[in-house]
């Protein structure tokens, strides 16, 4: 048996409907559920479940973007610093393997080589470099966290995206805001990272860090390009003139643009397609959410 943490957010979803396909059995859990930022509360609820994995989706984004966390600092720090060694500290008590959903978002740039970051690179936007959102600090303190965990893997994404309409869905965004920042990025097709994970469990990959984002990068012009020739939207889309411009108008806090390194992934037997590909199933399957 499986446990999700924060099964009912957008990536949990992801994750559930990837083990109920392959007929695992799980449980979602909700802070409703079980109040797991509670140690004590945590290890008594595991204990009892008979769970031989767990995967923590659970955290802080801020709705409607990650501007909402310069608000909300408190939540924000409990959710992605803490709450990861918390997990860390029950689950080795009960030697019970487990996976942690991160994000990419601690890095900006695209590496020394421009070929992307790796998983051995230290984040470059972080408290510590002092140049980053509230939001990216946090997830970073969050690895620092797991530094030397047993039994864990920390799996990054990056920017999801999928088929499916929805406020959570990059393409869904570009749709969406009416002015647009023009910037490289790796991007991750959700229902793709979330078959990866489970996949590591399945398959015993190493355990350890992954980037989990499609191979490749992509501009924002490139996908409103693919947007606009699959007829998803016919409107003139408005780009601002710089990252200045961006962050006087329509942001209160900077954000992470990156490239990531997914090659470790790949050599572990993950399956994830370039993301021009990744863009292009996800395109032509467009629909609308489900009620």
């Amino acid at each position: 048996m499986i446990v999700v943490l924060g099964g009912r957010g957008y990536v949990g979803q992801a994750i559930c409907q990837q083990l109920q396909q392959r007929g695992l059995t799980f449980q979602a859990w909700s802070r409703r559920d079980c109040d797991y930022s509670r140690p004590e509360v945590l290890l008594e609820s595991l204990r009892h479940s008979g769970a031989r994995f767990l995967i923590n989706s659970a955290g802080f984004t801020g709705r409607p973007n990650v501007d909402a966390c310069e608000l909300a600092k408190a939540e924000c720090l409990a959710g992605n610093a803490v709450l990861p060694g918390t997990i860390r500290e029950v689950c080795e008590h009960l030697q019970l393997p487990w996976g942690h959903v991160s994000s990419g978002c601690i890095y900006t740039g695209s590496g020394g080589s421009g070929a992307g970051f790796t998983e051995q690179d230290t984040p470059n936007f972080s408290f510590r470099q002092n140049n980053c959102s509230f939001y990216s600090g946090c997830k970073a303190l969050g690895e620092e966290v797991l530094d030397g965990a047993e039994r864990c893997y920390v799996w990054r994404l990056r920017i999801p995206f999928g088929h499916v309409d929805g406020p959570r869905n990059y393409i869904s965004k570009l749709l969406r805001y009416d002015c647009l920042l023009d910037a490289r990025n790796s991007i991750s097709q959700l229902d793709e990272c979330a078959a990866a994970f489970v996949d590591c469990w399945q398959r015993s990959v190493p355990y350890g860090v992954y980037n989990m984002t499609n191979p490749g990068s992509v501009t924002t012009r490139d996908v409103v390009a693919m947007i606009r020739r699959h007829g998803l939207s016919r409107k003139e889309f408005r780009f601002f003139d710089s990252d200045e411009q961006f962050l006087q108008i329509a942001a209160k806090t900077p954000r992470s643009n990156c490239v990531l390194d997914s090659g470790k992934a790949i050599v572990a037997g993950l399956q994830l397609r370039p993301v021009q590909e990744a863009l292009e199933w996800s395109l032509c399957r467009w629909r609308a959410e489900e009620a």
